[in-house]
């Protein structure tokens, strides 16, 4: 049968067939995985936050200049009297702070990198297929196994796959090669049909950066099967997913949540031993069943990692841009905005995107140099950070490509910015802020005083940047609304909470400012636990994880009982 046709016929076939014989990007959503379950709450007996729509409207898009709100104003060219420069169509031209100077947003504690390694991560263990916004409560099937099982990438596995895997059903397939700006490289594109990426779960396309990314753990897996030309799939499956959480446990988590959490959670790994070494000290999770989805970390907690989105990368040094864009606009030459929220390429997702794109990983973590302060000089060269977890999100973040108008006459504002599909939001700050009502999360006071916490005060829950300037010029969240008092959505106040205890050691730090707005920092104590005893406990609760694995067992890549992101991308050939 003809492949395209193929795809444009599976609507018809009965969904019985169609989850068996069709790609996942099609059909993901759709696959009944083991142990599908529910998402549910935490603390069933806390009461549901309540915002006035209005309030929560003015926290994400700001009212104004006093209210800058949660989506950041973005930085454009502008003339000799400080207005915005236009393009013939009267669009405005986004520009960002020149490589070789420090950006007051960034956070020097953790590599951009493991932004789309986060993630990567929540593409594995939840799937909303109604979008959350009709949730109540424990309602709603989690469309994920909730394992660490790294289901995004096999799918249903060579059996009930195949079209994901090459003919001996060991390896993964690739797609076409990729060049960094015309230099070989050994990266790949998804296999594609029509553009569409024939993977495991269709988001992991949602951007070129986590596509690449997926990229990473395919030659990681066929890495592993070339090293191991006698293993089994099974074997071989069980093998890379071992790696992987390992390198959750042990690089991901503590740079995340801090390293004193992480050994409060997983005693083992203070006394020196892998986090295999011992049973886990559990609290909040401990009435967690196999397939249970905590909503306050899929809908609030887990939902970190927005904040932490830059504006702009650079994906490879070979990239300079035109000769145009050198002249006109050179801080953003050569780099590439995450969205196309005005008439730029972005690196949206979904399409094959030009082959020149290949992403260069020591740009991304620390493959051949620790990211320091002292590599800002380096400029396109250094390791790029990740932005600090605040109460800021960049400005394409309101305009999410997925549900905003494209083209055509009236898809735009005057400036250039997409507008919103009719009856969609856009705005990512506003939906995950709608969404944790709709979920009937509680507020995050009520969270903090339920993990034995003192909650913080309302005027020190500060909306803006965790830089120096924001240390005076951020308002409290209640300047945007009276429903705030005394509450706050669990979303803002887990990114809230990092912004506090950033602020909190910026204040007392002696130093000038570049030392204080370059002061790593990493998320607080609700959203630090939050997150980590739900990684731990789905690992917990799967008895094929790695904290169920033999107490000698250890990573056979890297070094001891070291095995981070550095080594995955290594051992892949790709750093």
């Amino acid at each position: 049968m003809n492949r395209r046709f193929f795809l444009k016929s599976i609507a018809s076939l009965p969904l019985a067939y169609a989850v068996t014989h069709t790609p996942a990007t099609a059909f993901a959503q759709s696959v009944p995985f083991p142990d599908t379950g529910g998402f549910r709450s935490l603390f069933p007996s806390l009461p549901a936050a309540q915002f006035a729509e209005a309030d929560l409207i003015r926290l994400a898009n700001g009212a104004g200049a006093s209210l800058p709100g949660m989506s950041s104003s973005p930085e454009m060219l502008t003339d000799d009297k400080d207005q915005p420069l236009r393009n013939e169509r009267g669009e405005v031209t986004l520009t960002a702070t020149q490589e070789n100077e420090l950006d007051d947003e960034e956070n020097f504690g953790i590599p951009a990198g493991y932004t789309y390694l986060g993630q990567f991560v929540d593409h594995d263990v939840t799937f909303k297929a109604d979008d959350g916004f009709q949730l109540k409560g424990q309602s709603g099937v989690n469309h994920r196994s909730a394992r660490f099982d790294l289901d995004s990438l096999y799918g249903a596995g060579p059996g009930l796959q195949p079209f994901l895997y090459s003919a001996d059903g060991r390896s993964l397939l690739r797609g076409r090669a990729l060049t960094q700006g015309g230099r070989p490289s050994a990266s790949f594109d998804h296999p594609r049909i029509d553009d569409v990426a024939v993977i495991g779960d269709k988001r992991n396309d949602e951007n070129v950066l986590v596509s690449q990314l997926h990229g990473v753990f395919v030659s990681f897996h066929n890495a592993l099967a070339k090293d191991r030309p006698d293993a089994s799939f099974a074997e071989l499956r069980q093998l890379v997913t071992w790696h992987y959480q390992w390198m959750l446990l042990t690089d991901f988590l503590p740079r995340l949540c801090g390293v004193e959490v992480m050994h409060s959670l997983l005693p083992a790994m203070a006394e020196g031993r892998g986090p295999n070494g011992g049973r886990s000290q559990r609290r909040l999770t401990a009435d967690l069943r196999p397939g249970d989805m905590p909503l306050e970390f899929s809908d609030a907690a887990y939902r970190y990692g927005h904040s932490a989105i830059r504006t702009i990368y650079r994906l490879n040094t070979q990239m300079t841009g035109s000769a145009d864009e050198q002249s006109r606009n050179p801080a953003a030459a050569g780099r590439k905005f995450i969205f196309a929220a005005v008439d730029q390429a972005g690196l949206n997702g979904h399409r094959a995107f030009p082959k020149e794109w290949a992403i260069d990983w020591g740009l991304f973590f620390e493959t051949r140099a620790a990211m320091t302060v002292d590599q800002i000089p380096q400029g396109k060269h250094r390791v790029q950070a990740s932005y600090k977890l605040d109460t800021s999100l960049v400005n394409p973040l309101a305009f999410l490509p997925e549900f905003s108008q494209s083209g055509g006459q009236g898809a735009t504002t005057a400036e250039g910015f997409a507008k919103p599909k009719p009856g969609a939001i856009a705005n990512l700050a506003l939906r995950n802020l709608m969404r944790g009502q709709a979920s009937g999360l509680a507020s995050g006071q009520d969270v903090a005083r339920a993990l034995g916490l003192e909650p913080i005060p309302d005027e020190d829950l500060m909306v803006g940047k965790a830089t120096v300037n924001g240390l005076t010029q951020n308002l409290p969240i209640t300047a945007y609304g009276d429903s705030f008092r005394g509450q706050a959505p669990l979303w803002f106040y887990v990114l809230a909470e990092a912004q506090y205890t950033w602020c909190a050691r910026a204040r007392v730090m002696d130093g000038d400012d570049l030392a204080k707005n370059t002061l790593p920092g990493h998320l607080g104590p609700v959203g630090a636990q939050l997150v980590a005893e739900t990684f731990i406990a789905l690992m917990d609760l799967d008895p094929d994880s790695v904290l169920h694995a033999p107490h000698q067992w250890q990573p056979i890549y890297g070094q001891e009982l070291r095995f981070g992101m550095v080594d995955l991308i290594r051992t892949a050939g790709l750093g």
